[in-house]
């Protein structure tokens, strides 16, 4: 420790060593924020949402403690910037002359039909479908997030779950398959 270091900037900086780069948490955790943009969001506000957490993360990043769960972290971001993009949207005005162009497609894979099933969900249940099946939070995670309790949560995704089986017919292989880690 230096002559003119307190004790608790001795702490902190070693915190900040310890923890991983900001481009590893870029790399490590992109796709799982642009998949629950998508899912809540749609494909179109996708990636604004995407970019705006992560400019949002880089600001907030060296503040985080070492021993913080990033993932949730940057869920929780990537919700209230989704919560932003919808306030903005309802707020535009949108031009019914011609239709938009479809959005550019990243290397990820995603299922249209799916993320319409999705997007037609209750608000609660699209999301807790999304964080806890496509992010892979547990439901603890997804009740600090929406703002409930972890029954709450554990309700809301199993009532999206059952509405996006009896409307989407491919969700049940695709679920088993995101629980296994096989869509990551």
């Amino acid at each position: 420790m230096q002559p003119h270091e307190s004790p608790t900037t001795t702490r902190r900086l070693q915190q900040v060593r310890a923890k991983q780069p900001y481009e590893a948490i870029v790399s490590d955790h992109g796709a799982t924020v642009l998949r629950v943009c998508r899912a809540i969001l749609g494909p179109v506000d996708a990636d604004d949402a995407w970019s705006e957490t992560f400019l949002s993360a880089l600001r907030a990043y060296p503040d985080l403690p070492a021993d913080a769960n990033v993932e949730a972290w940057l869920v929780t971001i990537a919700h209230r910037k989704a919560i932003d993009v919808t306030r903005a949207r309802a707020r535009r005005a949108t031009p019914t002359d011609h239709l938009p162009e479809p959005p550019s497609t990243p290397e990820a894979e995603h299922d249209d039909d799916l993320a319409d099933a999705l997007v037609r969900l209750p608000d609660k249940q699209k999301r807790a479908v999304a964080y806890h099946y496509l992010a892979d939070l547990p439901y603890t995670d997804v009740a600090a997030i929406l703002g409930g309790s972890t029954v709450a949560a554990r309700r809301a995704a199993a009532d999206g779950i059952a509405t996006l089986r009896r409307t989407y017919p491919g969700v049940a292989s695709t679920t088993a398959a995101a629980r296994k880690g096989g869509t990551r």
